[in-house]
């Protein structure tokens, strides 16, 4: 008797405002094998997180999610990122404001960025007529990791405020809306 088990992966490059949001929300999802926060969408390379707030890099905060599309599908991961923050504002998540903060979607494939405006589609379909999703979709070129403080934010500071105010009610609102992908 053998195992089944899948050994393909996928990965997919998301920003919707402050990584630390984004990454404590994907770190709880099924079929997600790791998340990484970095840098994405500019000239600069090897950025440092003091040069991407200033907005000068033309980077994003994002992060590389590797998933196992056999277990979530890079859809499902698409109707997550955009639950999770709010897709129709330009370059602002609440307070960060900035094109560092863009709502931004680096697709690897044809097929993610086909899948991409689909469900950017049938999101504006039930949205008023007068807001509407801003959020790019852009072929990927680079990744930077961020620094190290950076990784795995959220459960290494959970008692912090922004953790507390910020980071918690996306979470919260991930459960509410997606529970059965709930690890």
């Amino acid at each position: 008797m053998g195992f089944s088990f899948s050994s393909h992966v996928e990965t997919a490059i998301f920003g919707g405002g402050c990584f630390w949001c984004t990454e404590a929300v994907f770190q709880q999802v099924k079929g997600v094998k790791q998340v990484t926060s970095g840098y994405s969408g500019g000239e600069t390379a090897n950025p440092s997180y003091n040069e991407v707030t200033t907005g000068e890099t033309g980077h994003a905060e994002v992060v590389k999610i590797v998933f196992d599309p056999e277990v979530i599908s890079f859809e499902e991961l698409l109707y997550i990122f955009f639950e999770i923050h709010d897709p129709t504002t330009l370059n602002r998540q609440g307070a960060d404001i900035g094109t560092q903060y863009r709502s931004v979607i680096f697709y690897a494939s044809e097929k993610q960025k086909e899948t991409a405006h689909d469900v950017i589609d049938k999101i504006n379909k039930k949205l008023p007529k007068t807001k509407r999703v801003v959020t790019e979709v852009t072929p990927f070129t680079a990744f930077y990791d961020a620094e190290k403080y950076h990784q795995n934010y959220y459960q290494s500071n959970k008692m912090q405020p922004y953790c507390r105010f910020v980071i918690k009610p996306k979470m919260e609102k991930f459960d509410l809306h997606f529970e059965e992908f709930r690890r």
